[in-house]
């Protein structure tokens, strides 16, 4: 699992991939920590979300020293299907690895507690067939995915920004808004926040109107994690297509 901003922990993320059995080991690059080479020996990669962004800086250098790494690990996890999760800066750098663009969005910041709404593919994927069709989430992203990369499938969608949920291949997994935090992780972000004054929201009302989601955002998102979790570890067979109605004919 790679941190990438020590605001943005595994946090409830992290408890629901140990109760589907995996154990997890964090690097922090932020803090000096060196990713590997490759991936051998894991059964898993999770990239956790922060507030750099996954595109260039205006001198063309990459957001953070790391990340040009970071997506070459992506790209392995993807090559030798190894089951990966990015979420929200995570989701970012799983697009741009793969040739996605990434830009600040037109459609400006988006915070708070959202609905995405689930796209008719994810019936037919491993992960999002069990999510609700307009399950509850969190956003905090003033960047967005403007371009999937070629062969992505989109899963989830919102009105203003379209790309909220994609798969590339068949085991990685995008997803633009945030399933790990908890209250107090809101309560932090919303401290002194930019974007908050930006957008002219009261901290406080924000930090509440989350916290009377995260109920709802467990229950969808943590059978997510533990599914995820039993895919890592072989105990979830990802073609196994639920069929509610019998074939024509039997």
């Amino acid at each position: 699992m790679i941190e990438n901003d020590p605001t943005d922990d595994v946090r409830r993320l992290g408890e629901w991939l140990v109760e589907g059995g995996l154990e997890l080991r964090v690097l922090r690059p932020h803090a000096g920590d060196e990713l590997p080479a490759d991936l051998h020996g894991y059964v898993a990669l999770v990239v956790l979300g922060g507030e750099q962004q996954a595109y260039p800086l205006p001198d063309g250098t990459p957001g953070t020293p790391w990340f040009p790494a970071l997506e070459g690990l992506l790209r392995k996890a993807v090559r030798h299907r190894l089951p990966t999760l990015g979420v929200c800066l995570g989701a970012q750098l799983l697009a741009t690895a793969h040739a996605g663009l990434v830009e600040r969005s037109p459609s400006g910041p988006e915070v708070g507690p959202a609905v995405v709404g689930r796209r008719d593919a994810a019936e037919a994927d491993p992960l999002f067939r069990y999510v609700p069709l307009i399950p509850d989430v969190l956003q905090w992203h003033s960047d967005e995915i403007t371009e999937l990369p070629h062969g992505a499938t989109l899963l989830a969608v919102s009105t203003r920004y379209p790309h909220q949920a994609f798969r590339l291949g068949d085991r990685a997994w995008g997803l633009q808004f945030h399933i790990e935090c908890d209250t107090a992780m809101i309560a932090d972000w919303a401290t002194d926040s930019a974007l908050l004054a930006e957008l002219g929201y009261d901290p406080e009302l924000v930090v509440a109107a989350c916290d009377r989601v995260m109920a709802d955002v467990e229950e969808v998102w943590q059978p997510f994690a533990v599914r995820f979790a039993a895919l890592a570890l072989g105990e979830l067979a990802d073609d196994a297509v639920r069929r509610d109605l019998p074939l024509l004919g039997h």
